[in-house]
């Protein structure tokens, strides 16, 4: 019983709890018919939640006010590129991979660049950087839609063991991330940073270069992202990544991590990212219009916000 308490008393465990809820009242609309492709469609959609949420939740880490605008546009700005260099060609999938991650590592360079030399904050630096990706996204794409390779394409789409290649390879990220953070130094000097910048800078830790690197692993997540993206909808479009700027976000607060920095969690980006698809199919289900499904999304949202930053009973 201590167990179960304690395992409720964290915050990422409500944002599973919601997402398993949600799947529920969903399948028993539909009297069960739909289980098994909702579940899919969840794992496959979820996935790229994941891996921006995972990249979005680093930057939270360093603390208030950091956060990465720019995902939306770097996402687009990889897939045009990465799509359009390979051409179709199956022999180019890697080049087209590696040019991905380039460009998230040279994105990355530039919004600290931004912050640190410039000193502008966060959000207006990267959100100043995502007009300049957008804009080199329009200008190199020039409304064209290049297909990708057949291979890739088939990757992206297709499943190994029952499960989505995607989230097979998002889970594969959040190990890699987890690794990050519980294991390696690295992750214990931006937990450092988010609790006391200035604390963090007397114990002797290289700030300017975790929060470079940290800004870099969230564009080239992003990156990433945005080359699976490309290729699982059949090219890259220019507005393909609008609604990852938002979700980046909501994920990670859902899922349980520190709005103020200092605390993260990989866990809760799965269940967060699950429940944000879950609720919109939910709602889709029930025939709400598009109005109303945005505030009900939106008042479920915070519910379950609410319902984590609760402290359990008997901390106080």
């Amino acid at each position: 019983m201590t167990r179960v308490t304690a395992l409720f008393g964290k915050a990422w465990i409500w944002s599973f709890v919601a997402a398993i809820a949600t799947w529920i009242v969903t399948v028993l609309f539909t009297g069960g018919a739909s289980s098994a492709g909702l579940s899919q469609a969840a794992f496959t959609f979820a996935a790229f939640s994941v891996i921006v949420g995972l990249g979005q939740m680093l930057v939270i880490t360093l603390g208030p006010g950091n956060v990465d605008l720019s995902v939306p546009a770097t996402m687009t700005l990889s897939g045009t590129i990465a799509l359009k260099l390979m051409d179709g060609q199956d022999s180019l999938i890697l080049v087209g991979f590696l040019v991905a991650i380039l460009i998230g590592v040279v994105i990355g360079v530039l919004n600290y660049a931004l912050i640190k030399l410039l000193r502008i904050p966060p959000i207006i630096a990267t959100l100043s950087m995502s007009f300049i990706v957008q804009s080199s996204a329009i200008w190199y794409n020039r409304g064209l839609r290049v297909k990708p390779p057949e291979v890739l394409a088939q990757f992206t789409t297709s499943t190994s063991f029952g499960i989505p290649n995607i989230a097979l390879v998002a889970l594969l990220l959040s190990v890699a991330v987890w690794w990050l953070l519980d294991r390696a130094i690295f992750g214990r000097w931006i937990s450092a940073i988010g609790q006391s910048r200035f604390a963090a800078r007397m114990a002797g830790i290289p700030v300017d270069g975790s929060r470079l690197l940290t800004y870099v692993l969230c564009a080239v997540l992003a990156a990433v992202c945005g080359y699976l993206l490309a290729s699982f909808s059949g090219g890259a479009a220019l507005n393909m990544g609008s609604e990852y700027l938002l979700m980046s976000i909501a994920v990670v607060v859902i899922g349980g991590s520190a709005v103020a920095g200092g605390n993260s969690n990989v866990p809760g980006i799965w269940g967060a990212s699950l429940f944000m698809f879950l609720v919109v199919s939910m709602l889709n289900t029930y025939g709400f219009g598009a109005g109303i499904r945005l505030i009900l999304t939106g008042l479920i949202i915070i519910t379950v916000i609410l319902v984590a930053s609760r402290p359990p009973r008997g901390s106080r």
